[in-house]
């Protein structure tokens, strides 16, 4: 195995871990986001660094993906989705296509939406995509405690 492959393997699974711990640090005090209320600057960074730090795992679990696929391949994907459904067949994802959506809720997140929509977006972060952060963290956390 190429040293420098499994160095920068590791690099990316630590990164990875930590911006899943920094999701479940903001999901753990998340209040649902009420689209009726006009929050304060103030009120909102709560939300915002939820959004920020959900862009930022993403981002970073898919290097991690990327490092298992050299691993496991020994080449990269020409595609996210082929990546994804390499991690699927791996076990690191549950669904190829909820990751797909999940990447790409980072564009949503960036521009200015309704609130409803704001909302929505909300919901699915700390529902079924905060869900799958969480199993991939577990997963992570177990792989770097292997020799």
């Amino acid at each position: 195995m190429n040293p420098d492959i499994e160095a920068l393997g590791k690099l990316n699974r630590d990164k990875a871990l930590r911006t899943l711990d920094l999701v479940a640090a903001s999901l753990s005090e998340y209040q649902a986001f009420d689209p009726a209320i006009n929050y304060t600057p103030k009120a909102l960074e709560p939300y915002d660094a939820l959004a920020d730090r959900f862009v930022r795992a993403i981002e970073c679990c898919l290097r991690h993906f990327r490092s298992q696929e050299m691993l496991a391949f020994g080449e990269q994907s020409e595609t996210t989705r082929d990546l994804l459904n390499r991690m699927e067949k791996l076990g690191w994802v549950s669904d190829a296509r909820l990751w797909l959506t999940m990447r790409n809720i980072r564009n949503r997140i960036v521009h200015d939406y309704l609130p409803e929509q704001t909302a929505q977006m909300y919901t699915e972060i700390s529902g079924p995509y905060g869900s799958e952060l969480s199993r991939l963290r577990n997963m992570i956390a177990k792989s770097s405690e292997r020799p």
